[in-house]
């Protein structure tokens, strides 16, 4: 756990607080910590710490969720719906075969691009006979055979295939597909429990349904069982758009002119409390991430709107650095990748590290507050 052990008990230099937005100035990076917090930036009940890092590494091979099925490379479909990977000549698209029932906690994913594929946990797909979120970071190799993926619905109530079609999309069929809330995707990842999905899915159903009830969209929110179409709706957008637009073009132009301190990160806090920080091994993935990561925590600021302090570079500073746990667990895939969960007091650490050719490096870290 090369990235644990470099960060775990190590004090990061913080810049002082400022009430944002604006663009600010990253902190001195010192060589022991390889790890710096920038001063927030603030977006109504939700506050996002920037940290840049010391070292990045190339991930420029790394094909996400969104470019493999916008460009037709990757094939997300119900297990039932999967028989093998023949290519016919290459390029060839995956063929699909019937061969048995769908799986409510099932997907099934083959990888045609010649690059490997980077999924993260959280990463919601539209389609089939229900949306699904997925449960676990996985890296699936290129011109893979068929992958089992461990998922979760995230629409209770369909079980029939849209217009007949059993292959996914992202979100929408948009550029930057959907991400679910930390309350959702905590479920997903770290209680790995489909009715404590279920439950977080229509527990933000009912608190968008209120927020957009003066608006005469409450009818239509919960008129569907799918996250993904409540996220969609014209007037919850609206909602998040007002948080999460602000906080994207902010921390854009942090990247921007961070570019060369590799900004790779962000702690995120919701009401003055710390809830999640994702860390990448490089501003170009981070920068590939970022427009759904601000979508997802505005939403989780929407959902759990309450007055509430303003957290401190202080809190964030011990949420990051604090990363040593009472139970670790370990999942690898041999030349592949190794996921390691990390049960500490009052948090759970996932990280995701590559073992393809010339990697051997965290692709990414996510911490939830419990």
């Amino acid at each position: 756990m090369r990235l644990v052990i470099a960060v775990v008990g190590i004090a990061l230099m913080v810049v002082a607080a400022v009430v944002v937005p604006c663009l600010l100035q990253a902190g001195e990076v010192t060589p022991a910590s390889g790890y710096s917090l920038l001063s927030p930036i603030r977006s109504g009940n939700l506050t996002v710490f920037p940290v840049v890092a010391s070292k990045s590494y190339d991930t420029v091979e790394f094909l996400t969720l969104d470019e493999g099925l916008r460009s037709g490379d990757v094939v997300v479909t119900e297990a039932g719906q999967a028989r093998g990977l023949i290519r016919h000549r290459p390029g060839d698209p995956a063929i699909i075969h019937p061969v048995r029932d769908a799986e409510v906690n099932r997907l099934v994913l083959v990888n045609n691009s010649k690059r490997p594929l980077l999924l993260l946990a959280g990463e919601i797909v539209t389609g089939g006979k229900q949306d699904r979120v997925i449960g676990k970071d996985r890296i699936v190799p290129a011109e893979s055979d068929p992958v089992d993926l461990s998922v979760f619905c995230v629409e209770p109530g369909r079980w029939v295939a849209a217009n007949g079609k059993y292959e996914f999309s992202n979100s929408a069929g948009s550029a930057t597909g959907l991400f679910a809330a930390p309350v959702v995707r905590s479920k997903a990842m770290g209680a790995k429990d489909q009715q404590q999905v279920w439950d977080s899915v229509r527990s933000s159903q009912r608190a968008m349904a209120a927020n957009v009830e003066v608006a005469g969209a409450a009818p239509a929110v919960n008129a569907t069982t799918s996250y993904a179409r409540v996220m969609d709706n014209k007037e919850v957008q609206k909602q998040v758009d007002a948080v999460a637009e602000p906080m994207q073009r902010n921390y854009e132009s942090v990247i921007r002119q961070l570019r060369d301190k590799n900004a790779v990160g962000v702690v995120a806090a919701v009401n003055g409390e710390i809830v999640w920080a994702d860390i990448f091994a490089s501003t170009q993935l981070l920068q590939k991430y970022w427009p759904k990561l601000a979508r997802s925590y505005a939403t989780e600021a929407v959902v759990t709107r309450a007055k509430g302090g303003e957290a401190s570079s202080k809190d964030a500073q011990k949420f990051l650095s604090d990363l040593q746990g009472r139970h670790e667990t370990a999942e690898t895939e041999p030349g592949i990748y190794r996921q390691t969960e990390i049960t500490g007091d009052g948090f759970k650490v996932f990280e995701l590290t590559a073992l393809l050719p010339k990697t051997g490096f965290p692709v990414h870290i996510a911490k939830m507050a419990n």
